[in-house]
């Protein structure tokens, strides 16, 4: 069992297999210049088998795939498939923007994957051609609908902006119910990668928009990670995800691990250690104190606040943000 200092039990891992995507969102990586980190500084799926090994064996019990964007990587569902053989019961999820996903959903699916959450900040095409920089909304559509065939449990994550998707705030609910898929508002992060000219929107204000729409409830007994879950008349549930909120990180269970090795503790701060040397030489013991002394050194809290405009340093299109 892995136990940081204030009690909360890790059981979560989620694994970054590459930095690079395809998309340049305005709040996350929109100035960067589409490059890559040579081959031989990434972990191979062995490398980051072995680790994701021993994170298993000393707790871990939910896996997430991320990126970038992993669908970027090539034979994603070589490393699902290791994870998936050698323990079954580890939930694996995948988080993605589904531009790639037509292609691979059922293969996917095949390997082990159990559930992805696919981001979707904008059903018109030139409001997400704005903030992705990329004309994207027909091939992300197609990959949630190639998801969903595949028998994927299916999550919808969007991030509303002030003033840019806004007005979209119901759209985006009810294509989310239309389709069964649960959708969960995130508030803007805010990041020194991310473009200047925006600004997030609170979820008050998104609950304040939403219950105009349909009536809900807060259904504050169930726990979905870092998500608050409501629910309207009818059962639908969907949620909202708030770094800014005092209590966020009460109970964060998760570590996270870079593409090139960095074993992070929280999102927010830039601290971590690296574990590529120790898994290349195979030696675990050491991987393993290295797992232990990052659960030991995990913050108590992110510094973004509700009245405060903090913004992390970290870039988090290198440890799926």
């Amino acid at each position: 069992m892995l136990r940081d200092p204030f009690g909360r039990e890790v059981t979560y891992l989620r694994v970054s297999v590459t930095e690079r995507c395809n998309f340049r969102c305005r709040y996350c990586m929109a100035e960067k210049p589409f490059s890559w980190v040579p081959k031989e500084n990434l972990l191979s799926y062995e490398e980051l088998f072995a680790f994701i090994k021993i994170g298993i064996d000393s707790g871990i019990r939910k896996i997430r795939i991320t990126g970038g964007e992993p669908t970027t990587r090539e034979n994603l569902d070589e490393l699902i498939s290791m994870i998936h053989t050698y323990a079954p019961e580890v939930d694996i999820g995948l988080t993605s923007n589904g531009y790639l996903l037509p292609a691979i959903a059922h293969k996917l699916k095949r390997a082990g994957l159990k559930r992805i959450n696919i981001s979707l900040d904008s059903l018109e095409t030139e409001t997400l051609h704005y903030i992705a920089q990329k004309d994207v909304l027909s091939q992300v559509l197609k990959g949630i609908e190639a998801a969903v065939s595949a028998g994927l449990s299916v999550k919808i994550n969007s991030v509303i902006l002030r003033g840019i998707n806004e007005h979209e705030i119901t759209t985006l609910f009810d294509y989310a119910k239309e389709i069964g898929a649960q959708i969960r508002y995130i508030e803007y992060m805010e990041n020194s990668y991310a473009s200047n000219t925006i600004s997030g929107l609170r979820s008050d204000k998104i609950l304040e928009t939403l219950s105009r729409h349909t009536p809900f409830t807060s259904v504050s007994s169930i726990k979905s990670g870092p998500a608050n879950l409501y629910e309207t008349s009818d059962g639908y549930r969907f949620g909202t995800i708030e770094p800014h909120r005092h209590d966020f990180c009460a109970t964060c269970d998760r570590l996270r691990l870079s593409a090139e090795g960095d074993l992070i503790g929280c999102l927010y701060f830039e601290g971590a250690k690296n574990i590529k040397e120790a898994i290349r030489c195979g030696d675990t013991r050491e991987a393993a104190k290295i797992l232990a002394a990052v659960v030991d050194n995990k913050p108590e809290k992110n510094l973004w606040g509700v009245d405060t405009n903090e913004v992390s340093s970290r870039a988090f299109y290198r440890t799926g943000g």
